[in-house]
């Protein structure tokens, strides 16, 4: 992981407010070419918000988001270009198949049609979905359509991917398959920043982690430096919770032992 180069998301003093609502209050954070960044908080802590403020799908109050260098308001389709979004719950087209998908999604983002058609085909057989690539999506499982949205957002090789909870709902294999295919995308350069509730896989995955809680961005570090943040904690799960005032969970916890 090289942190020297330049950050491939940028986000300066972002705030989103919902009427009287702060949702996310004054964030600043980076990530940079070759990581992976995981982004925990409780739940409403305010991850989702974040996460469509930087793919361009909500307009921050305040603040701005960089991506490759493009601002999100001003530059919104070069920095849509280079990058891909899979949402929590992927609202994909019922009636078309995978591979009509993918060969749709490569046209609007100008993939080339040779290069779409062999990138779908690499895609699909990568997530084991050439038996069901002719069938309509809304005949699929869960996991197969959360494969299908994280084909959709890979088509064009995108230099950021941006994922909420990629790997819910998914089977050991294919969270297996989605965990080497996301350090194979960091180590060729691109910027991984991924939401998640498995603390284990965030543990495991990531480089560097935030953690947000009530809108604010309580930590940013690797494992060694939250440690230190959290009085010397060594699980992820311990230091979550000592950071976010959870405290009183592993107390209940642990009288239920």
């Amino acid at each position: 992981m090289n942190l020297h180069n330049n950050a491939l998301i940028e986000a300066h003093h972002l705030t989103k407010r919902f009427g009287a609502t702060i949702a996310v209050d004054d964030l600043t954070l980076s990530v940079y070419p070759g990581e992976i960044f995981g982004f925990l908080g409780p739940n409403g802590a305010g991850k989702t918000t974040t996460i469509k403020m930087i793919v361009g799908l909500l307009q921050p109050s305040a603040g701005t988001v960089r991506v490759c260098g493009y601002d999100v308001q001003s530059e919104p389709l070069l920095a849509k270009a280079a990058s891909g979004y899979v949402p929590d719950t992927p609202n994909l087209y019922p009636k078309l198949s995978a591979k009509e998908l993918l060969r749709f999604v490569g046209d609007l983002y100008g993939v080339p049609t040779q290069q779409a058609q062999r990138r779908s085909a690499e895609l699909l057989k990568l997530f084991a979905l050439e038996d069901a690539a002719d069938d309509p999506i809304d005949s699929y499982s869960h996991g197969m359509k959360q494969k299908t949205a994280l084909a959709a957002a890979l088509i064009h090789d995108p230099k950021v991917l941006v994922l909420d909870e990629p790997t819910v709902g998914l089977d050991p294999r294919s969270a297996r398959l989605i965990k080497d295919l996301l350090r194979q995308m960091a180590e060729r350069g691109a910027a991984v920043f991924l939401s998640t509730h498995i603390l284990e896989i965030a543990e495991r995955m990531c480089d560097r982690i935030g953690i947000i809680n009530h809108g604010k961005l309580i930590a940013v570090g690797s494992m060694d430096e939250l440690r230190q943040l959290s009085a010397g904690e060594s699980s992820l799960e311990d230091i979550f919770l000592s950071l976010t005032g959870g405290g009183e969970y592993a107390e209940i916890a642990e009288v239920l032992k």
